[in-house]
């Protein structure tokens, strides 16, 4: 019996992105933004206040996870319109692998769709098909 030969993800060429820093992937529809225990404290320290601080005015638990608090309407509470993400260079593993979700590399179709909503998909920074998967399998579900 022959092997068969795994099928290779529709972008095997790879895909281009480049973070401009818009906030259409941080603002809008309600949502959640995954945190760790860890990301908690790196960005605490990135505002520099303490962990109990920030947690008390903008984490929240969800089950046995936990999720940045919204401004009402869905925008990320650490977002400003004036400056963009004011923790960027701490923002967690679920912002830092946008737009590479499962939802959004499963077609040729879904990514159009990311590209629509985001100037920075297909953009710049061409990243291989193992940094996508590697991404995805980052992503918290």
């Amino acid at each position: 019996m022959a092997k068969k030969t795994p099928k290779l993800p529709w972008y095997e060429d790879g895909l281009s992105f480049s973070c401009t820093r818009c906030g259409n992937c941080c603002t809008g529809a309600p949502g959640y933004v995954w945190v760790t225990p860890e990301e908690i404290e790196a960005i605490s320290a990135i505002r520099g206040e303490p962990v109990d601080d920030f947690s008390r005015r903008f984490v929240r638990q969800v089950g046995t996870h936990y999720s940045l608090t919204e401004r009402p309407g869905g925008d990320c509470i650490l977002w400003d319109p004036a400056i963009g993400c004011t923790v960027y260079e701490a923002r967690p593993v679920q912002c830092r692998t946008w737009p590479f979700w499962p939802e959004n590399v499963e077609s040729p179709g879904d990514w159009e769709r990311v590209k629509k909503g985001c100037p920075g998909a297909g953009q710049g920074r061409h990243y291989s098909r193992s940094e996508i998967v590697e991404s995805i399998g980052m992503v918290r579900q």
